[in-house]
């Protein structure tokens, strides 16, 4: 199996009530029901406020590379990516475990 994590910061002055922003959540939050690859998906927003901190994450698994790619290339994906570069920069981290 492969964890796939990925943090999001938001870009300065975009708050959590931005509509892009709340349509970007639902798009993700959407993610775990349209592909069959998931194996394991949950994301939500951070609940500390450090500095260093990144505002939302998601947390995921996969069986393998190939269904790592077709998750990354799956259109509901791609649209939700697509929605978060307009208001966000991200971090990924995918390991096996």
């Amino acid at each position: 199996m492969i964890r796939h994590l990925v943090l999001f910061k938001l870009n300065e002055g975009v708050e959590r009530d931005d509509p892009r922003v709340v349509q970007g959540v639902e798009a993700f939050r959407a993610l775990g029901g349209q592909i069959d690859e998931l194996r394991f998906w949950e994301c939500d927003w951070n609940i500390t406020d450090r500095p260093i901190a990144y505002d939302f994450a998601i947390n995921s698994a996969v069986d393998d590379k190939d269904a790592l790619q077709r998750y990354i290339e799956h259109p509901a994906h791609q649209a939700g990516v697509a929605l978060w570069r307009e208001f966000a920069t991200w971090v990924i981290a995918d390991y096996e475990f």
